[in-house]
């Protein structure tokens, strides 16, 4: 028997596959009454089943209820470069490695100077300065999050 994780995942990638834009938009609340559980067991799924190194971005909105924006990225001529990165990057990365990296990025032209710019101040120790123990990781997750991002 599958676990209600399980059936929760393919519940939202059904729905996905069957919106032509490849990006869903749901409440967490009304998702949760579907299935009889609590709203923490959607967050649970979301953010293990559908991360970017899986191919998904997801963004939550606040206001108004509240929804979470789910979108299948379409890896597709990047996706070589979407595991080099994930690779690189990993769980853990310290700011100058991060930098290295989105150097590496600008100079292929593969993101702006803009783009950068906005990625190693999110990415550097001044922006994470409440982060002490968990700064690495942290870092890691936004810098996956915004080349990817960039990327599309």
């Amino acid at each position: 028997m599958a676990r209600l994780s399980d059936i929760i995942e393919e519940f939202i990638k059904e729905m996905l596959q069957n919106n032509e834009e490849k990006e869903l938009q749901i409440q967490r609340n009304e998702l949760a009454n579907y299935f009889s559980c609590a709203p923490s067991q959607i967050n649970y799924v979301l953010t293990t089943r559908f991360t970017t190194d899986k191919g998904y971005y997801v963004e939550s909105k606040r206001g108004g209820g509240g929804c979470i924006i789910i979108k299948h990225i379409q890896l597709n001529h990047n996706e070589s470069l979407f595991q080099i990165l994930n690779e690189e990057i990993g769980d853990s990365i310290t700011f100058d490695k991060g930098v290295r990296i989105v150097n590496s990025l600008m100079e292929s032209n593969m993101i702006e100077d803009n783009q950068a710019k906005l990625i190693k101040v999110a990415i550097n120790d001044r922006t994470l300065y409440l982060a002490l123990e968990n700064r690495n990781k942290i870092r890691a997750e936004i810098l996956k999050n915004m080349i990817y991002v960039s990327l599309l």
